[in-house]
């Protein structure tokens, strides 16, 4: 009696820790998704120790929505397109398992080029303004000396962009952006691998969509100490991005 009494109460703990389990992995999958910003490619928007969370509905579900990308079906459910400007994190189409997180500049059919450092999109030069405050740009370990503009897309959303005041991107050939596809740059326009490089990254397949980030609940600075030594947190805790709504 005794020890059956002791295995019940081991079946019933086993299907709670279940029940957790299964409610936690169902609300990362299909509603929210904490992520971790580990590169300077998407400053001054983002940096290195952010925190965000991601909506996992704003597209629409695949086999990406899940962890480890279950190959349980080539199309995707409910799906919404994405707008230009949105924050968007996907799959790289390089191996399927890595998330990136980018800004969409290209939507399928979309020409993009860059020409004497100014980007066109389908031929129209796009409106930027440069900003007089000063926005230190990292680019791995080094700090670059940076121009930041307000960039305003065709559909009128108005962003932060960097390049690099000692050379920077000038020209490129002109990228046709397929169909059921998207192109997508970080906006650390010279220290960011996007889909500018199409070995590596290229153009997007809307089945590679995770999610659309939407705040930043989280800011460390991880040049100034670790998570882990929170008697240093009054130093690295970048409070004011704490909550920060994304856009």
């Amino acid at each position: 009696m005794k020890k059956n009494k002791i295995l019940n109460i081991i079946l019933e703990n086993l299907k709670t820790l279940f029940a957790a389990l299964l409610i936690a992995i169902l609300i990362r999958s299909l509603i929210i998704q904490p992520f971790y910003i580990p590169s300077s490619s998407m400053e001054p928007t983002l940096l290195v120790g952010d925190r965000i969370f991601v909506s996992k509905f704003s597209y629409g579900y695949s086999k990406h929505s899940f962890p480890f990308s279950p190959n349980i079906s080539k199309n995707r459910f409910f799906s919404k397109n994405p707008k230009q400007g949105d924050l968007v994190v996907f799959k790289t189409p390089a191996d399927n398992r890595t998330d990136y997180i980018k800004r969409l500049i290209g939507l399928p059919g979309d020409e993009i080029q860059f020409i004497n450092g100014n980007l066109f999109i389908n031929n129209q030069n796009i409106k930027r303004e440069k900003v007089e405050v000063f926005d230190d740009i990292r680019c791995g370990n080094f700090i670059l000396k940076s121009n930041t503009f307000i960039e305003t897309l065709p559909n009128g959303v108005r962003h932060r962009v960097s390049y690099n005041k000692e050379g920077t991107l000038m020209n490129t050939k002109k990228y046709k952006v397929p169909s059921n596809h998207y192109f997508l740059m970080g906006d650390n326009r010279d220290c960011s691998k996007d889909s500018r490089f199409l070995n590596d990254v290229g153009y997007v397949n809307s089945l590679n969509l995770v999610g659309k980030a939407k705040i930043i609940f989280f800011s460390n600075d991880t040049n100034r100490g670790s998570l882990f030594k929170f008697w240093n947190l009054n130093n690295s805790f970048r409070l004011e991005r704490t909550l920060k709504k994304l856009k």
